[in-house]
C-alpha cells in the first residue's frame, strides 16, 4: 500500500516540533512505520541549504531568492527522502512543506500565488501531503513562544509583524481553498489539548486507530 504524508503547518511558535514528535509515537505505537523529518531540510543537501534560510539578517534575500531556496532544498528532500519513503509504504511526518514557501514568501513577501504553484510544479509535480495540520495562534504569542527558545535560527522569527500577520493570513487561507486536506488546530490550547485534536484528524480523515 502507499504510505501516508503528513505535514505541520503554522507561523512561529505553534508547536509543531512537539506536536510532531507526539503524533509520530503514536502511530509508531498503532503499528506503523514513521519517518520523521523537517523543511527546509530533511535531507543532506537541503540542511545544507536550511542555513541560508533561518540564519543571518532578515534582509538576506529577497522573496524570489527565498523560494528558489526553498524549492532547491525541498526537491533534494522529495527525491531522497520523501518519495522513496512513501513508495515503501511507510509514514512520512514533516514539520513544514510546500504550504510554508506559499505562506511565507507567496503571502508574507507578497510574491503571490501564481509564481509559488509555477515553482511548485516545476521542481516537485503533483506531490501534495494526505493531510496538513495548521497550528494556528496569535502572531503575538507565537513570537513570544519562539523567542523563548533561543538559538540561531531566528532569521523569520526576527522579520516584522506585519509579514507574520499576512503568513497567519495566508495559512488560513490556504486551508480555507483546500478543506479536504487541510485542518486547522487552535494552537493556544494546553498542548495535550492540542494533540488530541491531531490524532482526531488523523483517524478521521486517514483512517488509522491511535492510542
Amino acid at each position: 500500500m502507499p504510505g501516508r504524508f503528513v505535514t505541520f503547518e503554522g507561523g512561529e511558535g505553534g508547536g509543531k516540533s512537539t506536536n510532531l514528535r507526539m503524533l509520530a509515537t503514536a502511530l509508531e505505537a498503532a503499528g506503523e512505520t514513521v519517518i520523521v523529518t523537517r523543511e527546509p531540510g530533511g535531507s543532506e543537501g537541503a540542511e545544507q541549504v536550511r542555513r541560508l534560510l533561518v540564519e543571518g539578517a532578515t534582509d538576506r534575500w529577497d522573496a524570489v531568492s527565498e523560494a528558489l531556496l526553498h524549492y532547491a532544498a525541498r526537491r533534494d528532500h522529495v527525491e531522497r527522502l520523501i518519495s522513496p519513503a512513501l513508495d515503501r509504504g511507510d509514514w512520512v511526518v514533516c514539520d513544514r512543506f510546500a504550504d510554508s514557501t506559499m505562506a511565507y514568501q507567496g503571502y508574507g513577501h507578497g510574491l503571490g500565488r501564481e509564481p509559488i504553484e509555477t515553482l511548485h510544479g516545476l521542481a516537485i509535480g503533483g506531490l501534495k501531503p494526505d493531510l496538513t495540520l495548521i497550528l494556528d495562534l496569535p502572531v503575538e504569542t507565537g513570537l513570544t513562544r519562539a523567542g523563548s527558545r533561543g538559538g540561531d535560527e531566528t532569521r523569520y522569527e526576527r522579520m516584522a509583524d506585519g509579514f507574520h500577520q499576512r503568513l497567519r493570513d495566508g495559512f488560513l487561507d490556504i486551508a480555507a481553498r483546500e478543506p479536504g486536506r487541510c485542518v486547522v488546530i487552535d494552537a493556544t490550547q494546553e498542548i495535550d489539548a492540542v494533540q488530541q485534536e491531531v490524532r482526531r484528524a488523523v483517524t478521521d480523515r486517514l483512517g488509522v486507530g491511535l492510542p
